[in-house]
């Protein structure tokens, strides 16, 4: 939402500026007015439009300031066959997570699965390659599953367990 407000301003801003452009115009008075009346008729449309695209999820193409992210991590996921993948990604330097749409692709979907099933498995994540450029390479998944982190390191210092001795006198 930090962006609807800059850009929902710039969008007054022109639109003001085309209404003085057509006041001072040489026309009639009622074009004039009619102007005017349109281009305060388009501001709240404009913002209700703006802010009703908010819950929508972005067509993975349309994304531009992004549009050169290498990897994201698929935080959730929803297929709707023969229509959409919808997706929920955490992209690398980027605060907040953001809902986007790809196009149906029954092997993408497939893989998508496939890589959830895996990272299920093994306790992990699944990751996007190139999330927002179309691309025609079968050979390496745009899904996969992060591998199983690592244990922790033992640290050398440690005891080692003791055994069990049993105490005297006993006949084991």
């Amino acid at each position: 939402m930090s962006a609807l407000t800059p850009l929902f301003a710039l969008m007054v801003i022109l639109a003001a500026a085309l209404a003085t452009i057509s006041v001072w115009a040489p026309r009639k008075l009622l074009v004039k007015v009619g102007a005017v009346a349109l281009t305060c008729a388009f501001m709240p449309v404009a913002y209700a439009a703006m802010a009703d695209l908010l819950s929508k999820p972005k067509p993975a193409s349309f994304e531009w300031w992004l549009g050169k992210a290498p990897e994201a991590t698929v935080l959730g996921s929803s297929l709707q066959e023969d229509k959409a993948i919808y997706l929920w990604l955490q992209v690398d330097g980027v605060e907040e997570p953001r809902a986007y749409v790809l196009p149906w692709s029954r092997p993408l979907a497939e893989q998508l699965q496939q890589a959830s099933r895996e990272a299920a498995q093994q306790q992990s994540s699944v990751r996007m390659r190139v999330p927002f450029e179309p691309t025609l390479d079968t050979l390496e998944p745009r899904f996969y599953a992060l591998p199983q982190p690592a244990m922790p390191p033992k640290d050398a210092l440690d005891p080692p367990p003791a055994q069990f001795v049993p105490p005297p006198g006993r006949d084991a």
